[in-house]
C-alpha cells in the first residue's frame, strides 16, 4: 500500500492516504501554471461509522505563499465510511510555481455525534525538473 500511497497519517482510527501526480497535459509552465492531481483514500479502521463533514486545506506554493481552502465535504460528497471500509476520491491543485505542498484536515463525526479532526499528511507538489 505504501508504494501506491506514499503519504499516510492515522487519527482516531481513520487513516488518510495520499498519492499525487503531476499532470503535464494540464500544465502550462510557459504561462506560470503547473497542475497536480491527488488521490485520497480514507480508511476507517475503527469500530463505528464515521462521516466526513468538511475539509480544511493549507496549500503552500514554491515562494512560501499560503492559501487556505475550506468547505463542506469533498468532491460534492459527505461520505459515510463504515468500519473496515474505505472512500476514495481524486481532486486537483493548480499552482503558479513548479513546487509546493499541501496538508490539512477533515472534520468527521462519529455515530455518537461527536466531531473530531483527522489529519491529512503533508505532501509535496513537484514538477519534473525538465518541465520547469
Amino acid at each position: 500500500m505504501k508504494a501506491l500511497f506514499p503519504y499516510a497519517e492515522t487519527t482516531r482510527g481513520v487513516t488518510v492516504r495520499v498519492a499525487v501526480s503531476y499532470l503535464p497535459e494540464q500544465s502550462e509552465p510557459e504561462r506560470g501554471r503547473w497542475f497536480w492531481a491527488y488521490h485520497i483514500r480514507l480508511e476507517n479502521d475503527g469500530e463505528r461509522v464515521v462521516q466526513l463533514l468538511t475539509r480544511h486545506w493549507v496549500i503552500t506554493d514554491g515562494r512560501g505563499a499560503r492559501h487556505t481552502v475550506e468547505g463542506e465535504g469533498v468532491v460534492g460528497e459527505q461520505p459515510m465510511i463504515a468500519p473496515g471500509a474505505a472512500y476514495d476520491y481524486v481532486s486537483g491543485c493548480p499552482l503558479s510555481t513548479p513546487t509546493g505542498a499541501m496538508q490539512g484536515s477533515y472534520r468527521m463525526v462519529g455515530e455518537d455525534g461527536r466531531e473530531f479532526d483527522v489529519a491529512i499528511p503533508r505532501f509535496m507538489l513537484l514538477a519534473p525538473a525538465v518541465l520547469q
